[in-house]
């Protein structure tokens, strides 16, 4: 049934110029809503969305003119508001059938529909009902003067109230003050006098059956998920608003509100206004893109530097249409940007580096990158985006634009924590507080676009919101204090909406809290802190075939083969033993052993020499444990080894080893370089099964018992040097 088809019955004795009306229908179609806006901000378009969503019929006043009311975010103001509706409602003072209600725009979302709102409307059988609140504002010495009010908000708010057009014709038309003065207390003098009260037939909405002000009412109001519908319900009065308004200092509250009233998500449909007012860029030539600036910030050590920079040429979106603005503050960190400059300088058409001799601030480098994308009224879209997110998604770009929200940043966390790259409220004093659907969000239980309060590490922001409503090239360090939390806050004081996203896996966050720069490839040591890229740096791409595909070789009885280090890892295991230097001479006598003495002794260096024991016996846990799972059913591996150590084979050093048993239930042996590349020669023999393996390939794993089976000896190097990486586990 259509809603403009239903008419509600209000049974109800009007008194107005003498006339008695009994028993009058009014359908929606004699329902205005009116507002007021200057400016078609994201507040407003929500409001308009909201109301379209029931259907409401809306005359907005103001468009496009100066607002000359005040500052009534934070004094007094307002009235030119009413000046605009006392003209608006010269149209509409004979018109006795007519409901009109008046509301705020930037901060109201309507939950109910037309029927349900006159209806209510009905039930308090008066002409005219103003919103109410808990604070008497603007003049606190008037709150004596109000009815005494034995449940409910006592006060009068101007953010919304209803009634009989010709009612509020005799109440607006009473206005002959400045633009300026303030329209709340306007209304208040007529309310608290008791003859214009009595006459007009005015009343309060005491327990917020039409108008819920959040404003001092926070803690009574929740959302109500019931049949495929969210509602906004007042536990302390127990009713189901119609217009809910964030007033005051409550705008935030009303963002979390509207990420699910009226029909923004649901648990059974999830978001339903996800795919409103997309972009398709799917139809475009390359050159038809928008142009982007990548902001890229690098503002303290950070692991996985190299692979963070590859990933920006990696983007699924033309590169002709990619700048670069790159601010590195680490010395540490300029070798992999000069490498990474030398690699693509041609790929894009620009890139700006500003290296830590230029001594900024976060903030001063924050400012700057972004206002290189204010500056240029070519650039569509700025996308900052810190050294510590690694975006896996190469589409990360083009999904992000196609949302076509004013600031949208995608949702990124460290693997296996709650830690992310937003937060879902804040507490009094701006800082973090826990929104009640934060880790629902960041463990993707819902998903959707959410306006939050507070975004960090990686958004996007259009070009013509820099141009417009963040015009200020200082956003990250007016007043002092962290710059992150003071951009957001003037984005939130300019109206401008900040989106998180999860309706894609974007990637995720790089943890930065324990990184130590003191070896020659740090990044080996990240196995506990960041697993997830640890793994996709140095484990074999085809590890995870061992399991799925039986990926893996038997050369010899009860010896298993297969891949389980990336070049890149042998790389760099070998550089760092080198760079050590402290090779243990291939005898005996050795003091690093608790008994002093090496009875098959090589030329190598053991795990702990380089302090990465504890890194190499994780390793042994997460990545050989389940393959000797996998190979020797039946024997479950503590995977502990006290013997972790890479040996170095030279033909004028120690070219071979002669035939021994391992101390260990089992041995890995790793080959760290390449036969017929690096080292003629080489291999294992096991004397047993008079079996041989000559060609070893780097990255793989041999696995074999230790003890009893499988004696064995290193054959001789004859030309290059032979590194291999052994561990003897479960001694």
């Amino acid at each position: 049934m259509s809603l403009r088809g239903v008419s509600v019955c209000l049974f109800l004795l009007l008194n107005f110029r003498g006339i008695a009306l009994e028993s009058v229908s009014i359908s929606p179609d004699n329902l205005l809503v009116i507002t007021v806006a200057t400016r078609e901000t994201e507040g407003f378009q929500r409001f308009l969305q909201s109301a379209k969503h029931f259907n409401y019929t809306v005359k907005v006043l103001g468009l496009g003119e100066e607002w000359r009311g005040g500052d009534v975010a934070n004094t007094v103001g307002g009235g030119q508001k009413v000046r605009w509706l006392k003209n608006e409602m010269q149209k509409y003072k004979d018109r006795e059938d007519l409901v009109v209600m008046f509301v705020d725009s930037y901060d109201v979302i309507f939950a109910g529909s037309p029927n349900e709102l006159l209806w209510k409307f009905s039930q308090f059988n008066h002409k005219v009902i103003f919103a109410a609140e808990g604070f008497c504002w603007p003049d606190r010495s008037l709150a004596e003067k109000y009815p005494e009010v034995i449940s409910g908000k006592r006060f009068l708010n101007s953010g919304g109230f209803i009634g009989f057009a010709p009612y509020l014709y005799q109440i607006i038309q009473q206005w002959k003050f400045k633009d300026n003065d303030d329209d709340q207390l306007f209304y208040t003098h007529i309310y608290l006098d008791p003859e214009s009260r009595e006459n007009l037939d005015i009343t309060l909405d005491h327990k917020s059956r039409i108008f819920q002000n959040l404003n001092g009412a926070l803690d009574e109001v929740v959302l109500k998920f019931e049949n495929g519908r969210v509602r906004a319900r007042n536990i302390a009065y127990d009713t189901l608003p119609v217009v809910i308004h964030g007033n005051g200092p409550t705008k935030l509250q009303l963002n979390y509100l509207g990420n699910y009233v009226p029909n923004a998500w649901t648990f059974e449909e999830g978001c339903g206004t996800c795919d409103n007012n997309l972009l398709d860029l799917s139809q475009l030539q390359d050159e038809e893109y928008p142009r982007v600036l990548i902001g890229v910030f690098i503002e303290q050590p950070t692991p996985f530097i190299p692979e963070f920079l590859e990933r920006l040429p990696s983007l699924d979106y033309p590169l002709s249409k990619i700048s670069l603005f790159i601010h590195n503050k680490e010395v540490f960190h300029e070798v992999h940007i000069q490498a990474f400059w030398e690699k693509h300088k041609e790929t894009f058409p620009s890139i700006k580096i500003v290296g830590p001799e230029e001594n900024l601030s976060h903030g001063e480098a924050r400012n700057m990158g972004m206002d290189f994308c204010r500056q240029d009224p070519e650039c569509d879209y700025y996308f900052s985006l810190d050294a510590d997110v690694g975006i896996t998604n190469p589409e990360t770009l083009r999904i992000l634009i196609e949302e076509n929200k004013k600031v949208i940043a995608p949702m990124v966390s460290r693997h296996g924590k709650l830690w992310s790259n937003f937060w879902g409220a804040l507490n009094t004093d701006g800082y973090y507080a826990r929104s009640e659907d934060y880790i629902d969000i960041v463990q993707a239980k819902r998903v959707g676009v959410w306006n939050v309060p507070y975004i960090t590490e990686v958004y996007l922001i259009k070009g013509e919101t820099l141009r417009t409503e963040l015009k200020n090239k200082n956003m990250f360090t007016l007043n002092g204090g962290d710059p992150d939390m003071i951009f957001c806050k003037n984005v939130r004081d300019k109206g401008v909406f900040m989106h998180i996203s999860n309706r894609d896996e974007f990637g995720r966050l790089i943890s930065t809290d324990k990184y130590s720069t003191t070896h020659l490839h740090n990044d080996m040591w990240q196995i506990f802190e960041n697993p997830v890229d640890w793994k996709e740096k140095y484990i074999h791409e085809n590890y995870s075939k061992i399991f799925d595909e039986d990926y893996f070789e038997q050369p010899c009885p009860d010896v298993y083969w297969f891949p389980v280090f990336t070049e890149k890892m042998c790389d760099e295991l070998v550089e760092e033993m080198e760079n050590f230097g402290d090779w243990s001479g291939g005898k005996h006598e050795d003091v690093r052993l608790a008994g002093g003495y090496e009875n098959v002794p090589t030329v190598d260096i053991h795990m702990n020499q380089i302090n990465f024991e504890k890194e190499w016996l994780h390793f042994l846990r997460e990545y050989i444990a389940p393959v000797t799972e996998k190979l020797f059913p039946g024997y479950y591996t503590k995977a502990h080894a006290v013997m972790n150590f890479v040996v170095r084979y030279r033909p004028d050093e120690q070219p071979f080893l002669r035939p021994h048993h391992d101390s260990s239930t089992f041995t890995i042996n790793i080959a760290l370089n390449n036969k017929g590349i690096d080292f003629q020669g080489g291999g294992c023999r096991f004397l047993r099964y008079d079996c041989k393996i000559e060609s070893p390939r780097k990255g793989w794993s041999f696995m074999h018992p230790g003890r009893l089976t499988h004696y064995h000896e290193g054959l001789p190097v004859t030309k290059g040097t032979r590194y291999i990486m052994v561990s003897f586990v479960d001694p």
